[in-house]
């Protein structure tokens, strides 16, 4: 499972979900509803939550996509799904703090997070593309 705003989907992105999709047999993306991206980045995505939706389930090794929770850390694809490994991203640092405190807590269940290695930051990052 893999979490995301997914906005303009680029080369950083493709990158990223093929390092997940080698992690196992099927590949779960989360994709943040507008009003998440909008409390947790201060702006608007670019895109709709749809239009990044349709985007991601055209990429091939993509099994499910899904919209996320609109109440932030509440965790319920997690606790619905039960993945076996949370692929996170290079800079989600705040998401791998939160997962990890939920897990010591006992709100989610202990899931193994991996951390992808950056693919070219400096070019491929969507602050950056826009």
């Amino acid at each position: 499972m893999v979490f995301g705003v997914f906005d303009r989907l680029h080369s950083g992105h493709r990158a990223f979900l093929r390092q997940a999709k080698k992690h196992g047999k099927k590949l779960m993306v989360v994709i943040a509803h507008d009003s998440s991206v909008l409390k947790l980045k201060k702006k608007r995505p670019w895109q709709s939550e749809r239009q990044r939706m349709v985007a991601i389930r055209k990429i091939r090794g993509v099994s499910k996509a899904i919209l996320g929770d609109q109440k932030q850390s509440s965790y319920s694809v997690i606790k619905k799904y039960k993945p076996d490994i949370i692929y996170l991203g290079y800079d989600q640092t705040w998401l791998a703090k939160d997962l990890r405190a939920h897990m010591r807590r006992g709100k989610i269940l202990h899931i193994r997070l991996v951390k992808a290695k950056a693919y070219k930051p400096k070019k491929y990052h969507t602050s950056l593309l826009q």
